[in-house]
């Protein structure tokens, strides 16, 4: 097997590993099913109480922004404390970045106290967080912000220095940087845009491997999206004519058979 992604995806279903999220209610049971697909166990448990506890014998974190509240932002930065003290990988969702200072002043929260692994986000998000003009739609990337992603692969590279963590910018192609390489994925179908939580479970999909690659989030991050954009293809394919409710289907059952020989077969990507 010659596909790096492909052995990551088959140490994912065999380890199993836990995957601890606090996450947006809107997509919450989209990306606990994502994470069992793809063969990974997830547990979302947000309570201040208890989310430090769950977060230090997880194998990897996610922490979305999607429907912020002032009573999860504690249990965000608690849980990113304790998987950090445990060098347990951290994937941050800033959902809405720019959006709002609520949603802007958390985001910088979260960055300033946790050590992450992954950022992910869609165009707008990511060029806010870097501290670059942007025009937010809400929790989407704006028609301003998708003309001009020509750039995406360096402010990417330019973030991932920044923050000393991998940054994914998700969308047509998806945009993957360690800070020196940057890696273009270029599989996906435009009726995953039409889904709400497609982003959300792509960083479900980036906390399940690399709760399996704790030592890889650049390798993971790939893996992820390559998985992701492959099932969207075949989702499309298998049942996507018939609309969004179907093709949400198709996606999960993509993502649950989705198997070594298929990523490797179908993998698009190239490296800069």
């Amino acid at each position: 097997m010659s596909n790096p992604y492909a052995v990551l995806l088959n140490k994912v279903r065999e380890n199993k590993p836990l995957v601890h999220h606090i996450t947006n209610y809107v997509t919450v049971n989209d990306c606990a099913n994502i994470t069992l697909a793809i063969g990974a166990s997830p547990v979302m448990a947000e309570a201040i109480g208890e989310a430090a506890d769950i977060a230090a014998i997880a194998g990897a974190v996610v922490l979305n922004m999607g429907t912020l509240n002032e009573r999860t932002i504690p249990s965000m930065i608690a849980a990113g404390k304790a998987a950090n003290a445990k060098g347990i990988p951290v994937v941050f969702d800033p959902v809405g970045a720019g959006a709002s200072n609520l949603r802007n002043d958390t985001a910088a929260s979260i960055i300033s106290a946790v050590k992450l692994s992954v950022i992910r986000g869609n165009i707008s998000e990511i060029k806010f967080v870097a501290g670059l003009s942007s025009q937010t739609k809400g929790v989407d990337a704006s028609d301003s912000d998708i003309a001009g992603a020509g750039s995406a692969g360096l402010t990417a590279q330019a973030l991932a220095r920044k923050l000393g963590c991998v940054v994914v910018i998700s969308g047509a192609v998806d945009t993957i940087s360690d800070g020196a390489k940057i890696v273009y994925v270029e599989n996906g179908h435009p009726m995953l845009g039409n889904l709400t939580g497609t982003g959300c479970m792509c960083s479900s999909l980036i906390g399940s491997f690399c709760a399996a690659a704790p030592d890889e989030p650049f390798a993971a991050a790939i893996a992820a999206m390559l998985c992701m954009g492959i099932a969207g293809e075949l989702a499309y394919e298998n049942s996507g004519q018939r609309g969004n409710g179907s093709f949400r289907i198709a996606l999960h059952d993509a993502i649950s058979r989705m198997d070594a020989a298929t990523l490797e077969k179908m993998a698009r990507y190239h490296e800069e």
